[in-house]
């Protein structure tokens, strides 16, 4: 299958590759130096790249705080598994570190059926784990663990649409190509649907529209496609709230939305949720009240406080000034690794760089507006924090993308 516009060589003659304006601002270049025509100098000062992987460590490391904390009064938050979950996410990263990234820029193909592969593994029989009303794991012969693959395949998407939109050269020149491109991000998308996970499902499809976008598209077709997406959202909304009609959205999702509107509609049932979390939050105070003190979170009156809410529980322990220090390491983070986009010469490089900013922002904004009540409930976790070793793996793995991504720099622009 032939998905690729063969416009230029993004490896061999990543010297030919524009300056994409729409993200990073500046003219662009026609004379662009060759970016890897010397190796990148040795040693960890000049091979790591610290802006990033700073706040990344102290994130893990608050993490596993957050993480040890819920442990003492809820039982399924496992301390030694979630510290298992860094060790493995770790030693993945220091393999990305190494791996020359820019590999993948000519296995569009292969990604695309990976990243394919990825969303519907949970499906197959046999090996497929059924929990928490979605086909999402996969369980490890043998050793008897589970992982969720669609955890990995975000980081897959996340190359697929890099390796396809950089071969534009920061301009996409037709429509017809815009949409050979939403269309091929709608492939991993919908696999992800038949699990159902539409969590996942938004921040693949924000992490690739995101690289689209900078990719060159025009506004005209952004905005275009954007309205589409809110017409057929609220026509999907309006059929699924009518009887004899066909029903997209299953009933937990629907009321999900109805209470995101009104949390009184069901204060006991579908609102509980949110009203918790926000008494959770409010709860904690300016400085909070220490660590194994949450009492919605240890009594038992805030669900899944150590995964979907944990930002509710962090905010109980530790209050205003703990959650303010979370969002200024996440703050960190993406602007660091923005900077280091600016920097690049590669298209690709900066399109892989893009994908994953909007993966991290797209999480914490999404994981802690829900908790705080300006976003609806869904079911994503918040990087580095919330329980789950699927999730810290990929995280910590983006992380070391970053780092391969520095390491086989030589100029920067």
């Amino acid at each position: 299958m032939n998905i690729r516009k063969q416009k230029s060589t993004v490896v061999s003659n990543p010297g030919s590759a524009k300056v994409m304006s729409g993200l990073f601002g500046g003219k662009t270049s026609k004379s662009l130096p060759r970016m890897y025509s010397t190796a990148p100098k040795k040693g960890y000062s000049n091979s790591l790249y610290l802006p990033v992987l700073i706040p990344a460590l102290m994130l893990i490391a608050y993490g596993l705080v957050v993480i040890w904390s819920a442990s003492l009064s809820i039982e399924r938050a496992s301390i030694t598994r979630q510290a298992l979950g860094v060790v493995l996410g770790l030693i993945t990263a220091v393999v990305m570190w190494r791996f020359d990234y820019r590999s993948l820029s000519n296995m569009t193909t292969m990604l695309l059926i990976l990243d394919v592969v990825l969303m519907i593994l949970p499906k197959i029989p046999g090996i497929g784990v059924f929990a928490m009303g979605i086909h999402g794991w996969v369980r490890i012969p043998i050793i008897g663990l589970r992982f969720q693959p669609s955890e990995i395949a975000k980081l897959v998407t996340i190359f697929l649409m890099a390796s396809l939109c950089a071969q534009y050269n920061g301009k996409i020149d037709t429509f017809k190509d815009y949409v050979k491109l939403c269309a091929i991000l709608c492939i991993p998308f919908f696999a992800i649907l038949l699990q159902p996970d539409l969590g996942t499902g938004l921040i693949v499809l924000v992490a690739g529209a995101a690289i689209i976008i900078c990719a060159g598209a025009k506004k005209s077709w952004v905005w275009a496609t954007i309205a589409l997406i809110v017409a057929a959202s609220a026509l999907v909304i309006v059929t699924s709230m009518m009887p004899n009609m066909p029903h997209v959205l299953k009933e937990y999702q629907l009321n999900r939305l109805l209470v995101f509107v009104d949390p009184n509609i069901d204060p006991t049932g579908s609102g509980y949720n949110i009203q918790q979390a926000q008494i959770a939050v409010g709860s904690g105070g300016i400085f909070g009240k220490g660590i194994g003190n949450a009492s919605q979170a240890g009594g038992g009156f805030l669900p899944e406080a150590h995964t979907d809410f944990v930002f509710s529980l962090l905010s109980e322990e530790f209050g205003f000034f703990g959650a303010i220090v979370l969002l200024l390491l996440f703050l960190w983070l993406m602007l660091a690794t923005v900077s280091l986009a600016v920097k690049t010469q590669s298209v690709f490089a900066k399109l892989i760089l893009v994908g994953i900013v909007a993966m991290w922002g797209f999480q914490v904004l999404e994981n802690v507006g829900m908790n705080i009540g300006i976003m609806p409930i869904t079911g994503i976790p918040l990087p580095f924090i919330s329980y789950g070793s699927s999730s810290m793996v990929a995280q910590i793995a983006s992380v070391g993308v970053v780092q391969s991504i520095w390491f086989h720099r030589t100029k920067s622009a």
